[in-house]
């Protein structure tokens, strides 16, 4: 009996030290360690982490130990759900290594803070939710990898730019919420292949074009109220449950344009009076004379029609050979010009649709997309021609003012010397003070640069850069064609270019501490971004350097000069003495004369090698082997000790040493002289963004531990 109940002892205290080691087991961690290591970086990002409950910056486990907002599946973490907590800060930046988590939730808080939506999100998400907060820069292409994504919510935020065209792969897509941003320009096309969206709100933005490409998908709800849509609300969309669309400007015209006519089939029924009985075609000869007559009649019209269609072709052709060229019309009598090339155009239509050996052809789509501008050609004959030729940008709206000469000479006290700013490659630039107080800058353009430009090319001009709109480029306020002067009016920034802040004014370059000249970099490389990979087609800046980014109060860099590439000849202006003693000379334009988007990657890492050292791209105050600041800093970059010696005296040494190192490695990928191995600059900018975020997470971690 005894040893029974010892057997039933030792049985029980088994069973007591299973629990325990179990249970110890769990307080050692389970969860999975890259989806650990993410969350810490989560936590030091944020702000207000007290309210994280159970959460710590290194280590943990969130699965076994119930971190607040934390759901698992195994040992998998698979939501995040942290919500309106008034958390504030950045998300992290590794989080493309959870590759189970499903939902990530933090809505409703003030994330971000004029940060970017990290580059490396979740790959595999079913929910992403980040509206509510105060991201900026422009929807992360990442986004288009997450094939499996059903609900995005990105409202609520400082969103700004165009949507690239990236929702091509995302068919499982059922709601999408992009509203009260500031996104600009037409609806991607991939928009099209979206064939599970149910819901879209589209709101208080500043979208422009058509909402065609929305006409076919399964839309329930759909919003796209206050942007600035033109054209017509599709059929399709008007039978939706819940539509609204205010606040735009659609077409006051009762319906949408029909679609392109299709004429139809030759009818094969017979006359009519066939029907009346069956004598007429079993008649014999009484029949057959009327047959005769009735082809008879239709020769004599075919015929008719082919005479007359000669005779108009015969004038036409004279005429053309007498026409006076657009030249010779005076200003005021473009739009004479233009309506005699489209009654020429509609005379020939005429005539070759009157052609006996004309074929029915089947009417091209219908496109309310403008065609694409060929900036470099010129009028000739086929101008004049019924081919699909592309139209002057002069047909599209500018998005800005018509100033006055005498406006402008008012404002600048008769363009002043005392009221110049600056000199570029195309013009001076002056202060302009208006009568209401606004201060502005304008830019008078040589008539060197616009020799070979009509005012049609000036006016093609502005409505390309009228277009472009981004917090990191120069914007564009207005401009002035008459009496043969050409003026471009901007906003004007007080603190003047980064040249010279740099190189001019040694009290100014005291100013710009490490974090400034990370944040110029950033700002100016996004501004870059923008005009290489958002802008279609993509825009090559051509006169990428330091004198061309202009800083605002808060030392926020703005481009400038962008849109200008038509003016600048690769060739003349590259190889141009100026332009090579510039310290601006990517090898390959030396070589060929040929600039390209990795010739403005190249540039840029000349500024940042301006930014990191304090020094001029090319000085030739220094040593034959120091003038060119490419060549001498590219061998130290790489060199720890070295690279401390190559900054720029002014930061007096702070900065931080890994920064400084990451800093070094963007500069060095630039400036490779092979363009092929320079990165594109969304990777620039991730890099960069990276290289921010890290700072701040080793900034946050130090801080706790001195609290500590």
């Amino acid at each position: 009996m005894a040893k029974g109940r010892g057997r039933e002892v030792v049985t029980i205290w088994a069973l007591l030290v299973g629990i325990l080691v179990g249970n110890q087991a769990g307080v050692c961690g389970t969860t999975n360690q890259n989806d650990v290591s993410s969350l810490n970086v989560i936590y030091v990002s944020l702000n207000s982490s007290s309210v994280l409950t159970n959460w710590v910056a290194s280590g943990g486990d969130p699965c076994g130990q119930s971190w607040r907002g934390i759901e698992c599946t195994g040992s998998a973490v698979t939501a995040i759900k942290l919500s309106n907590l008034g958390l504030s800060g950045t998300i992290g930046y590794n989080l493309q290594t959870m590759t189970s988590l499903t939902i990530f939730d933090v809505s409703d808080n003030n994330i971000g803070s004029g940060n970017q939506i990290p580059y490396n999100l979740p790959p595999n998400l079913l929910t992403l939710n980040l509206g509510g907060n105060q991201f900026s820069g422009s929807v992360p292409y990442s986004i288009s990898k997450m094939v499996a994504l059903k609900n995005l919510n990105l409202a609520h935020n400082q969103l700004q730019g165009n949507l690239t065209d990236m929702f091509g792969g995302l068919g499982n897509l059922t709601t999408m919420d992009l509203s009260v941003n500031q996104l600009t320009g037409d609806l991607p096309e991939s928009f099209s292949n979206l064939s599970s969206l149910a819901t879209l709100n589209l709101e208080n933005n500043q979208f422009t074009g058509s909402i065609d490409v929305l006409a076919n998908l399964p839309l329930q709800n759909l919003n796209v109220a206050n942007n600035r849509f033109t054209g017509w609300i599709p059929d399709q969309l008007k039978r939706i449950n819940s539509l609204q669309t205010d606040g735009n400007s659609w077409s006051s015209t009762p319906a949408s344009p029909p679609p392109p006519y299709h004429p139809p089939p030759p009818s094969r029924q017979s006359n009519p009076d066939q029907h009346s009985g069956g004598s007429i075609n079993s008649s014999g000869s009484g029949g057959g004379n009327k047959s005769s007559i009735s082809a008879g009649a239709i020769v004599g019209i075919v015929a008719s029609v082919l005479v007359i269609a000669g005779i108009l072709a015969f004038f036409l052709v004279t005429w053309k050979s007498h026409k006076p060229s657009r030249e010779q019309f005076p200003k005021n009598d473009q739009s004479f010009a233009t309506l005699l090339s489209d009654d020429a155009k509609e005379v020939k239509k005429i005539q070759t649709s009157s052609s006996s050996e004309a074929r029915t052809l089947p009417p091209a789509p219908l496109s309310l997309k403008p065609p694409p501008i060929d900036r470099h050609k010129s009028f000739d004959k086929d101008d004049f021609s019924d081919k699909p030729n592309a139209k002057k940008v002069t047909s599209l709206a500018i998005k800005t003012a018509i100033y006055s000469v005498a406006d402008l000479q008012i404002a600048t006290d008769s363009f002043s010397i005392y009221n110049l700013v600056g000199e570029g490659s195309f013009g001076r630039v002056y202060k302009a003070q208006f009568g209401d107080g606004k201060v502005l800058a304008v830019k008078k353009i040589n008539s060197s640069a616009l020799l070979n430009q009509s005012s049609d090319d000036f006016i093609e001009l502005v409505s390309n850069i009228s277009h472009l709109h981004h917090p990191n480029l120069s914007e564009l306020v207005g401009y002035c064609s008459e009496h043969g002067q050409h003026l471009l009016v901007y906003e004007f920034y007080k603190n003047g270019s980064l040249h010279d802040l740099l190189h001019l004014s040694d009290e100014n370059s005291k100013s710009l501490s490490w974090n400034t000249r990370v944040k110029v970099a950033l700002g100016t490389a996004r501004g870059l971004e923008y005009l290489h990979e958002v802008c279609s087609p993509s825009l090559v800046h051509k006169n990428f350097k330091s004198s061309n980014i202009l800083l605002d109060m808060e030392l926020n860099p703005h481009l400038s000069d962008c849109g200008f590439e038509s003016l600048i000849p690769d060739a003349e202006f590259q190889a141009s003495e100026e332009n090579m003693a510039s310290g601006y000379n990517p090898p390959e334009v030396a070589m060929s004369g040929q600039y390209t988007l990795k010739s403005d990657v190249y540039n840029f890492g000349v500024v940042m090698l301006e930014l990191l050292t304090g020094r001029k791209p090319f000085d030739s105050s220094r040593t034959r082997a120091d003038q060119s600041l490419v060549r001498w800093a590219t061998p130290q970059l790489h060199d720890i000790d070295a690279l401390d010696s190559m900054v720029d005296p002014g930061l007096k040494g702070l900065y931080p040493a890994k920064s400084l190192s990451r800093f070094a490695d963007v500069i060095a990928v630039c400036v490779q002289p092979e363009p092929e191995f320079r990165p594109p600059m969304s990777e620039v900018v991730q890099a960069l963004v990276r290289l921010v975020q890290r700072a701040n997470s080793s900034k946050r971690m130090d801080e706790q531990e001195d609290y500590v």
